[in-house]
C-alpha cells in the first residue's frame, strides 16, 4: 500500500528467490535487500515506518528489532508488529487492541494489534473460508484420522493431538517434547 502511494519502500528478507520475484513485480520505488542485523540497524536509523511481518510456521517469531536499536531511531518512528500473534518480532512488542492500538517506548510509536484481520471481519472471514473450506470438506468426508493418514498436506497441519505436540516448530518454540503424529492416526 505504501509503495502504491509513492513511498520509498525497502523489503528485507532471507529468501533470495522471494526477493528476486519481488524485484520483478514491484514498482521502482521498492528496493529489496537480504536481511541481517547490520541491514536492520541501518533501516532503523533511516526509516519512518517499520513493519515487522515475520512468519515462522508453527513457531514464535524471531526478535529482529532489539530494544537497543530504538536509540538509533528518530523520534516518532512507527513500528507495526504484524507478527504479534506469534510473539512479535520486536523485542519490546506487547500486544495491543483495536480499541487501544498504540503505545510509546523511547519516543517510538508501536502498533501491535492482535488479530488484525478482526478489523475487517467480513473480508477476512471470506478469505479464511476460501483457504480452509477444501481442507474441511476432505476432513469431513473421510474423518480426520483417515484423511491425515492418506493426505500428507493434511497431516502436515497437525499440531496437537490429545494434548501431545506433534509439530516440531511448536515443540521448539515452547520447549515441549515432540510426539509422532502417526502414533495417533490408527
Amino acid at each position: 500500500m505504501a509503495a502504491g502511494l509513492g513511498a520509498h519502500v525497502t523489503i528485507a528478507d532471507l529468501n533470495l528467490n522471494r526477493l528476486r520475484y519481488l524485484d520483478d513485480v514491484m514498482p521502482p520505488n521498492v528496493d529489496t535487500i537480504i536481511s541481517n542485523e547490520y541491514v536492520l540497524r541501518e533501516l532503523c536509523r533511516d526509516s519512518n515506518l517499520i513493519i515487522g511481518a515475520v512468519l515462522v510456521h508453527g513457531a514464535k517469531a524471531p526478535k529482529l528489532i532489539t530494544h537497543d536499536m530504538l536509540k538509533e531511531m528518530r523520534p516518532g518512528t512507527v513500528l507495526v508488529d504484524v507478527a504479534v500473534d506469534q510473539g512479535g518480532c520486536f523485542e519490546t512488542t506487547r500486544p495491543t487492541t483495536h480499541h487501544e492500538p498504540i503505545f510509546i517506548i523511547d519516543d517510538v510509536v508501536y502498533s501491535c494489534v492482535t488479530n488484525m484481520p478482526g478489523a475487517v471481519p467480513y473480508t477476512s472471514t471470506l478469505a479464511l473460508t476460501n483457504a480452509t473450506l477444501p481442507y474441511a470438506i476432505r476432513l469431513a468426508g473421510k474423518g480426520w484420522k483417515k484423511a491425515c493418514r492418506e493426505e500428507a498436506d493434511l497431516k502436515s497441519g497437525l499440531n496437537v493431538i490429545k494434548g501431545n505436540v506433534v509439530y516440531q516448530g511448536v515443540t521448539e518454540a515452547f520447549d515441549l517434547p515432540l510426539k509422532n503424529a502417526d502414533d495417533y492416526l490408527d
